[in-house]
């Protein structure tokens, strides 16, 4: 008796193929039957050509949010240079940008391929089921990642885990199963990027065309960046009206992330003795006054927030490098920074040399011509050029030199 020969597809060299029994028929109802899903837009070339404007954006989300996170938590083998003064500034205003207009990416995307959650049968071997589970992960930790990082930026924090880190690992959890995917993909995405650009585009059965969906996908990211961007983007304040935070409103002309009361401050800031100590070789201690009396100096400098709003604004205060000088700093010397803020991860600041002493960075005394304001850092806080807000110190106490 002769044999029968049962053709098997091709697999990788090394790769898991174990076919899987099927799931009965019986099961076939609802989304799983075939048939299900009319519109011709659930196919692989809408879901290439989505995903063309998709990948770019996590890309750049991705490379600004890590430089973000290295600025904030400066690895002691990284250098960070302090020019441009406005390099912050327009890095975390695209990363909060790209982020947002990557929403209506990503939905857009899911509703592409969301009928591939249906397929049948569900898994036709452990690497189909593999690669499926793949994809839930990258679907899962991007719909966080955006998720999240719209409550950042609203400063609402509904979770009990620090957002910070959390956010920043998912970031490459997204990242990684982003590649694993686009690799499985390649064949389809090689295909779907050579074809002709006078193919017949197959219209949809029951739903617009392609041209009509990539219109609407693109108007879309056009109103949600113009409605938000102008958080950091001041000639487009006007018509930010989602924008959380507008450049210009709060006291002294600069907003404000957490007031004086908010950060438990207002007794010792209002305390007549207060007294900046600044510790180091030749230490000294000094009044507010005596600051004053010191050699003044205004810059120029942007404050931009990790939420992605930024604003200019002139500051008047005594250059740090002459209170480093003062103390008798050696020039590499790190200087730490506290704050009289307790209860804040950032509450303790180091800034190496390349801030310190930069002649731009200042202990502010003043904020647009005025004593700065409570909500502000009174009596002193720091400002620094090409820096995170969240390490621009306000309610400076104590200042030391680490050599």
């Amino acid at each position: 008796m002769s044999r029968i020969r049962i053709p098997r597809l091709p697999r990788a060299a090394g790769a898991p193929d174990i076919p899987l029994p099927e799931p009965p028929a019986a099961l076939r109802r609802g989304p799983l039957r075939e048939g299900a899903f009319g519109s011709a837009l659930h196919d692989p070339r809408t879901a290439v050509v989505v995903g063309r404007l998709l990948g770019p954006a996590f890309a750049v989300c991705f490379l600004t949010g890590v430089l973000s996170h290295l600025m904030q938590h400066q690895p002691g083998w990284l250098a960070l240079p302090s020019r441009p003064v406005w390099g912050y500034r327009v890095t975390q205003g695209l990363h909060v940008a790209t982020g947002i207009a990557a929403v209506p990416l990503l939905l857009v995307k899911l509703w592409v391929v969301y009928p591939r959650l249906f397929a049948w049968p569900p898994a036709r071997s452990v690497r189909h089921a593999l690669e499926r589970l793949s994809v839930a992960v990258l679907v899962a930790a991007a719909v966080f990642e955006l998720a999240g990082g719209l409550l950042n930026i609203v400063q609402w924090y509904p979770w009990p885990f620090p957002f910070v880190p959390v956010h920043y690992w998912i970031g490459w959890v997204v990242t990684g199963a982003l590649v694993l995917h686009i690799a499985v993909q390649l064949p389809t995405i090689v295909g779907h990027w050579r074809r002709a650009r006078g193919t017949a585009v197959p219209q949809a059965v029951d739903g617009p065309s392609r041209r009509g969906l990539m219109a609407a996908l693109g108007a879309s990211v056009g109103v949600v960046t113009l409605a938000t961007v102008g958080q950091s983007f001041s000639p487009l304040g006007k018509v930010s009206l989602l924008a959380p935070r507008r450049p210009g409103v709060g006291p002294q002309g600069l907003p404000v992330n957490k007031t004086a009361a908010g950060a438990g401050v207002l007794a010792p800031i209002r305390d007549p003795a207060w007294r900046l100590t600044v510790v180091g070789p030749r230490g000294f201690s000094v009044s507010r006054e005596e600051l004053l009396a010191m050699p003044q100096h205004t810059v120029t400098l942007p404050i931009a927030c990790v939420e992605g709003w930024s604003a200019s604004a002139s500051w008047t205060g005594v250059r740090i490098r002459d209170l480093l000088e003062r103390a008798g700093a050696p020039e590499h010397a790190t200087l730490r920074v506290f704050s009289l803020e307790r209860f804040s991860p950032y509450a303790v600041m180091e800034m190496r040399r390349e801030y310190a002493r930069d002649p731009l960075s200042l202990l502010a005394l003043s904020l647009n011509g005025e004593p700065l304001a409570e909500d502000h850092g009174y009596p002193a806080r720091v400002i620094a050029p090409n820096r995170p807000g969240v390490l621009q110190t306000k309610w400076v106490s104590r200042m030391e030199v680490v050599l």
